[in-house]
């Protein structure tokens, strides 16, 4: 029997949706913005694509009440193949938001209290959960935690310096992101035997975040209350002295805190340090032409990754193996060289050849050289992660 469970992935530019029979992508959906109008890519499990027209479509918003009818003129849902559930990743601080829950009137309560919290990454959920209510209103819709994983660290990985009642009354505490990631890999490297007791992980993309993991669970990680905190990103600014941002914010004349917190997600970073551009690949390809700001920007994300897997490494007392993973992580060998040139200390080496030109077994390569600690690539698997764990509340209810 047929278990139909929609992925979906709402982002600001663009909404992505994916339909599975249990792990078994049948087909994706893509919406995004061409002008004034919305279009739709259809991509079936064979990676044929194909326009669907969505007339009259103008607002991002409004893709989920297309969803339906699409999957269902493509034959994808039928009266036999029903949906039986809807998976949504879930970007939220608060203690409520580490775990995996079926969205209901009091989850939809205490998604409005986090939208306050984070007005940046927790508004796109909020809405698109709203519109997935409306649509699908007999199916479940299981929120999936991106924090979960690293909620099993230790208290002194989730406090700030600050009065530990207030932080536990208004829970301002350090959840961490990219939690889906890191449970992917590590129960990855566990099935393939490859798991070692000490191991830090580099989750590379848009996004960036390091992790350290202890016998497959979470010790500590580089993210904090929001996907703010930590590495430079493509346009968030990482961490950074508080008294430094409000001098920031003033300079510019900012007068709200929401308008501010825009800026750090989303003019800063690789983009606010090249001052053109938030691409790797683009960034290394100006610091070859002699860009000083191209330079720059490469200088301060690899130095910020090495200094992470400095303190990551203090939090195991030790390490075992490193993971590259994430688009720039899978992808860069430039930014794999650049970021392994210091690590000797730590007893890694990479192999130049194997770098350039890495060889998979299932989801991962080995890159390191003979004399060194096990350096790895893994392709991330956040959606297998998601269904995983989605099949298994479904199948609790």
């Amino acid at each position: 029997m047929s278990k139909l469970i929609l992925i979906t992935n709402p982002g600001s530019a663009s909404r992505k949706y994916a339909l599975y029979d249990g792990q078994q992508l049948l087909a994706q959906l893509h919406f995004e913005l061409e002008g004034k109008k919305v279009v739709c890519t259809l991509k079936d499990n064979e990676g044929n694509k194909k326009k669907i027209k969505t007339d009259g479509l103008k607002d991002l918003n409004e893709c989920v009440s297309h969803v339906a009818s699409i999957l269902r003129d493509e034959q994808y849902i039928t009266d036999k193949n029903k949906l039986v559930g809807i998976v949504v990743r879930v970007v939220a601080p608060g203690d409520y938001f580490v775990e995996d829950r079926i969205v209901d009137a009091e989850y939809m309560k205490m998604l409005a209290i986090a939208e306050k919290r984070n007005p940046v990454h927790v508004p796109n959920t909020a809405n698109e959960i709203k519109s997935l209510r409306e649509a699908f209103a007999d199916i479940k819709i299981v929120s999936v935690s991106d924090s979960a994983f690293h909620w099993s660290k230790p208290d002194t990985m989730k406090y700030y310096s600050i009065d530990m009642d207030l932080a536990d009354k208004y829970e301002i505490k350090r959840y961490g992101f990219h939690g889906l990631s890191y449970a992917y890999i590590s129960r990855y490297m566990k099935e393939q035997g490859i798991l070692p007791e000490k191991l830090v992980v580099l989750h590379l993309g848009s996004g960036a975040s390091a992790a350290a993991i202890l016998n497959g669970n979470a010790m500590d990680n580089t993210m904090g209350y929001t996907p703010l905190e930590g590495l430079t990103m493509s346009t968030r600014c990482g961490s950074m002295d508080i008294a430094a941002a409000l001098s920031l914010k003033n300079a510019l004349g900012i007068k709200t805190d929401e308008e501010f917190l825009f800026y750090l997600n989303k003019k800063c970073g690789l983009l606010g340090l090249s001052g053109a551009t938030d691409d790797m690949r683009e960034i290394i390809q100006k610091r070859d032409e002699g860009d000083m700001r191209a330079t720059m920007a490469h200088s301060i994300f690899v130095y910020r990754i090495q200094s992470a897997i400095g303190q990551m490494t203090a939090s195991l007392g030790g390490i075992d193996a490193l993971v590259f993973a994430g688009t720039i992580g899978e992808r860069s060998d430039e930014i794999r060289r650049f970021v392994s040139q210091k690590l000797g200390y730590l007893g890694f080496r990479l192999d130049d050849t194997k770098n350039e030109n890495p060889e998979f077994t299932g989801n991962h390569a080995v890159v390191s050289a003979e004399d060194s600690k096990p350096i790895y690539i893994v392709q991330t698997d956040e959606t297998d992660q998601m269904i995983n764990r989605a099949l298994a509340i479904l199948d609790a209810e």
